[in-house]
């Protein structure tokens, strides 16, 4: 899951996509295209929407996508447009870039960041939604 900052809209990402799969037979990461705020906890208003609906991301740190993680995963959901370009940069090949998608394939999610808490929620319900999808796929295979 990646978004610019890895502190709002993927770790959210990633917290819900861990609660609907099995983690014992998945892992579900998240990250950022930008170093900004490496090392930080999500966005406190991303933890207080994910707590509200059962999910604790408290513990997560940011991090900045890297080459490396072509090699580590085999799907890569992006955000918005923007981070879908950012992240296909750095693909080094035709299978590298196949791994990468929109998390809402026909509508990005957009980063709630600089408005208020009901933008939070919105986005909470977007990607709930999109790792519904998500998850179903990656279970019937």
């Amino acid at each position: 899951m990646v978004c610019l900052g890895n502190i709002c809209r993927s770790p959210l990402a990633e917290g819900i996509l861990q609660a609907k799969l099995d983690i014992r037979k998945h892992q579900v990461d998240s990250a950022g295209t930008a170093a900004y705020h490496v090392g930080n906890p999500p966005d406190p208003r991303s933890v207080a929407v994910a707590y509200k609906h059962g999910i604790d991301i408290h513990s997560q740190k940011a991090r900045q996508f890297t080459s490396n993680d072509f090699e580590y995963f085999d799907r890569i959901y992006v955000m918005d447009r923007s981070n879908y370009q950012n992240v296909i940069r750095l693909a080094a090949n035709d299978q590298q870039k196949q791994k990468i998608a929109l998390l809402r394939i026909s509508e990005e999610v957009p980063d709630p960041y600089y408005g208020g808490d009901d933008g939070f929620e919105k986005v909470f319900q977007m990607i709930d939604q999109a790792c519904s999808i998500v998850a179903n796929q990656i279970q019937d295979e």
